[in-house]
């Protein structure tokens, strides 16, 4: 593969946990945005950031540039370092219940686009006010049963994770 997108579709690891709690207040806030609008627009938006995310961390995501290159440096707000692989699996699940919000919008199932974005908002508020990434828990029973192989998370097969199930590197580098 080429360079650039080698290190263009690259997951950052490890992410940084702050950033990945304001990106989730953004995901709350376009997730509001919806739910009282309806805009297909805004949906959009929620659904390609999910899936720009998943694809290339921050890299490609408007909400996570934004966060990463305005928020972050103007409040020096401090880096917490936490595995990738369970936020990418996270971020996935989130793009899955967007895309299908889109889906749903785009055959007129407007109940079934709300009750996914509805998700995405309590999911999100959950991560961005406690730090509780449902993803995250998901990932961490999967690895515990085997689904997941240790091998995708080496940081993670320590086990030693916090209560919120986010699996914390030692190092301060932030991918």
């Amino acid at each position: 593969m080429v360079p650039v997108f080698r290190n263009l579709f690259r997951y950052p690891d490890p992410v940084n946990e702050n950033a990945a709690r304001l990106i989730a207040a953004g995901v709350v806030a376009l997730s509001v945005g919806y739910v009282v609008t309806g805009s297909g627009a805004v949906l959009g938006m929620l659904a390609y950031g999910f899936v720009a995310r998943v694809l290339a961390g921050p890299a490609l995501s408007p909400l996570a540039q934004f966060v990463n290159r305005l928020l972050i440096p103007l409040f020096s707000i401090p880096a917490k370092p936490v595995s990738g692989p369970p936020k990418r699996f996270a971020q996935g699940i989130g793009a899955t219940l967007a895309v299908g919000a889109v889906i749903a919008h785009l055959v007129d199932l407007e109940p079934v686009a709300f009750l996914l974005v509805a998700l995405i908002g309590v999911a999100a508020t959950l991560e961005s006010v406690f730090a509780f990434c449902i993803g995250c828990r998901i990932f961490t029973g999967l690895m515990a049963l085997g689904v997941i192989p240790a091998s995708v998370c080496e940081a993670c097969n320590d086990l030693r994770f916090s209560a919120n199930g986010d699996h914390h590197h030692t190092d301060a580098s932030i991918g």
